[in-house]
């Protein structure tokens, strides 16, 4: 599993975490005690589908992150203790990042104009 380092930004404080790069995840996703912390509050609940099949409700919330000197306003996932913290697709796409697959790292993407 490849990992990034991640900066998330709230209005009490920033958080830093090495989180699993998961493209098969939309959002990224934070233990909710962690992003309450640093000031970062629901704004909503969302229905999750899990690798099982199980449909699990969780709020959500905006979130500035920081990348690579990169950063961009993202949702996130409060996630439960139980809950993997990962890295998903909505952050990576908002700053233009993609996985390299043949290095697994991050790296700059082409964005398309369509």
């Amino acid at each position: 599993m490849n990992k990034a380092k991640v900066k998330l930004i709230g209005k009490e404080g920033i958080l830093e975490k090495e989180l699993i790069i998961d493209t098969g995840s939309v959002y990224t996703w934070i233990n909710k005690n962690d992003l309450e912390k640093i000031g970062i509050k629901p704004h909503a609940e969302r229905a999750f589908k899990t690798i099982t099949g199980e449909i699990i409700k969780r709020k959500v919330g905006r979130a500035e992150i920081e990348i690579d000197g990169k950063r961009e306003f993202t949702i996130v996932a409060f996630g439960e203790e139980k809950d993997q913290k990962v890295l998903g697709v909505h952050a990576l796409e908002g700053l233009g990042l993609e996985v390299d697959v043949t290095t697994g790292k991050l790296k700059e993407a082409a964005i398309l104009a369509l």
